[in-house]
């Protein structure tokens, strides 16, 4: 597993001090590359900025261009700083925890699963200042451009990794706790065509496996663990690791932080609780 860099203070300072060395690291080696990285990232001042820069660059369209996207976030890092400490958190969560983060340009420059949670706190927070129709805009282009379908009224935590990103779908209602893991092709959904608050609430530390589907308004308790491929559609208690189709408990009590040790094995003894 790659090594963790040292956050030595709260600001951004540091991850983003990173980010720029590594930049220029690139350029370097991949000279053909220097434009990119010179206007995403060392024309910049700080990460907000280039944040701002790079969603803009990757979603704008001829319908909602470029510097008009761009504004709209900036405006929205201005009115909300929190989304920029969350956005270093989850720049951190996916070096630590994914082996092919050989640093922190990879996953701001080519991971869609981090630039595609970066673009739905921006939408969340545009959904709380009644901007519904601009938030769903932004909802649909991620989901065309990524195949990542996040709903902008979910609630999510700070240093979340979705781990290659592919297929995640979170419901209208879901809520996702901070530091937690995703992989491609999880489900966070409904089980039926009931309105109100009808999806799953994962709490702190989960791991969701590849494939998993967590359906209902139910609770999935602190550093659990889902399996991939599973289909829960009853709460899981914290600790625990639930696994099959319908989903069993097989483990309690799993590993200590499962969504930072990214450990998908299961235990050899099944215990065979049932929820």
């Amino acid at each position: 597993m790659a090594q963790v860099f040292e956050v030595i203070t709260p600001d951004d300072k540091p991850i983003w001090l990173c980010l720029r060395q590594e930049a220029g690291d690139a350029i370097a080696e991949e000279p053909g590359l220097a434009s990119m990285l010179h206007s995403t990232i060392l024309s910049h001042d700080d990460l907000a900025s280039a944040l701002s820069y790079q969603i803009a660059r990757k979603l704008g369209d001829d319908t909602l261009r470029g510097m008009t996207l761009r504004e709209l976030v900036s405006k929205a890092y201005d009115a909300d700083p929190s989304l920029v400490e969350f956005a270093q958190a989850d720049l951190q969560a996916v070096y630590e925890r994914d082996p092919a983060a050989k640093g922190y340009l990879q996953t701001f420059m080519f991971f869609k699963g981090f630039l595609s949670l970066q673009i739905h706190r921006v939408a969340h927070r545009l959904w709380k200042d009644g901007r519904q129709t601009m938030a769903h805009f932004l909802q649909s282009r991620v989901s065309e451009l990524f195949q990542i379908d996040i709903n902008p009224a979910a609630r999510i935590g700070k240093g979340v990794f979705l781990d290659h990103g592919t297929g995640i779908v979170i419901g209208e209602t879901a809520v996702v706790g901070d530091d937690c893991s995703i992989l491609q092709g999880v489900t966070l959904g409904g089980t039926g065509a009931e309105r109100g608050d009808r999806h799953p609430k994962i709490g702190k530390g989960v791991l969701l496996g590849a494939g998993a589907n967590v359906l209902g308004n139910i609770i999935i308790g602190d550093y659990a663990k889902i399996a991939s491929g599973s289909v829960v559609l009853k709460p899981v208690p914290a600790h625990c690791t639930a696994a099959g189709v319908p989903a069993r408990l097989v483990n309690c009590k799993t590993c200590e932080d499962p969504a930072r040790q990214m450990d998908h094995t299961m235990p050899d003894i099944d215990l065979d609780y049932s929820i």
